[in-house]
């Protein structure tokens, strides 16, 4: 995916968001993963929130370019919840996705919040490099 598409993908989710009804904080990401902070709404699953967002922005992605026809999101995802005190630094780390990525890929940083948090996890089901 094209970098200049980014900005244009991110306020694409933002809309799904919100006609989900969920309030969208802050999106960012690189080419391999996007970081959504989100408020999920009342009378909907989060694994359903991530089905909306991921199914809509997915059939979007691929009528901007003809060499998006085959983009597809991985199949799984991870969900946080963030406390209010932390709401700010989330939102910083979210804006610096670039910076972040020049010290760690996607699922090394991954890796880094489940250990962080001591969530198990087995490798062969974490994110794809």
């Amino acid at each position: 995916m094209r970098e200049s598409d980014f900005n244009d993908i991110f306020a694409y989710i933002g809309g799904i968001i919100k006609g989900a009804h969920g309030i969208p904080i802050a999106i960012a990401g690189r080419p391999d993963h996007v970081h959504i902070l989100t408020s999920l709404p009342k009378m909907i699953a989060l694994s359903e929130f991530v089905r909306i967002i991921k199914s809509n922005s997915s059939k979007w992605i691929k009528t901007k370019n003809v060499g998006y026809k085959q983009f597809e999101w991985q199949e799984g995802y991870g969900a946080f919840s963030v406390s209010p005190t932390l709401l700010d630094k989330t939102i910083n780390y979210i804006r610096s996705q670039e910076e972040h990525h020049t010290k760690r890929n996607a699922k090394e940083e991954y890796k880094m919040f489940l250990d962080a948090y001591g969530i198990e996890y087995d490798e062969q089901y974490l994110i794809d490099d």
